[in-house]
């Protein structure tokens, strides 16, 4: 009895897989969604992301912070948090695995302060599927972190294979759709 109860307590984390992609997090090591967890302000924490395309299609990906606080700062990766990365005409069975370093910044202190990933899958304006959940939602605390200082290096994604940010020249039309469908 003891071991039916144990393992009804534990949560398998796995990708999320839709008909058009998979998405799968990890929030230091760990994959989401990842509970309990605790952050002093500017304590560097990783966010590592895999997204799958099933289909061929238009994906954007993005770190979203649903509070209107600016909790966290990217220190390093491919995008800032709230800002797309497109990548545009993929193939079926294209991957791509984003990793950024962010911190607390103390604007948020004493609550939860979530980290969520939102990938959409785009085919056309009107055929689109999104994926989108928490990786983890850290207890910032009113502590400083007191490891070594972390420094801020954001990846240009025109220098290495990432696709690129919003904003780039030539991506305001299928940057447009994309955000039509995000909010249709």
């Amino acid at each position: 009895m003891l071991f039916i109860f144990s393992n009804l307590n534990l949560v398998i984390a796995e990708p999320i897989e839709k008909e058009y992609g998979i998405v799968n997090a990890w929030f230091n090591g760990k994959e989401a969604t990842v509970e309990n967890v605790q952050l002093t302000i500017s304590e560097p924490i990783e966010i590592k992301v895999e997204v799958t395309s099933k289909v061929k299609c238009h994906v954007a990906t993005y770190l979203e912070s649903p509070l209107v606080s600016k909790s966290y700062q990217v220190l390093s990766g491919p995008s800032e948090i709230d800002k797309r990365i497109d990548a545009l005409n993929v193939e079926s069975g294209w991957t791509e695995t984003y990793t950024w370093t962010i911190a607390p910044t103390g604007e948020w202190i004493n609550g939860n302060a979530p980290i969520n990933v939102y990938v959409q899958f785009t085919k056309a304006v009107d055929d689109y599927e999104s994926i989108d959940f928490t990786i983890a939602n850290p207890i910032i605390l009113d502590e400083h972190y007191s490891g070594p200082t972390p420094t801020r290096t954001t990846t240009d994604p025109s220098s290495t294979n990432q696709p690129s940010s919003q904003g780039s020249s030539g991506f305001g039309v299928a940057g447009a759709l994309l955000g039509i469908a995000r909010w249709n």
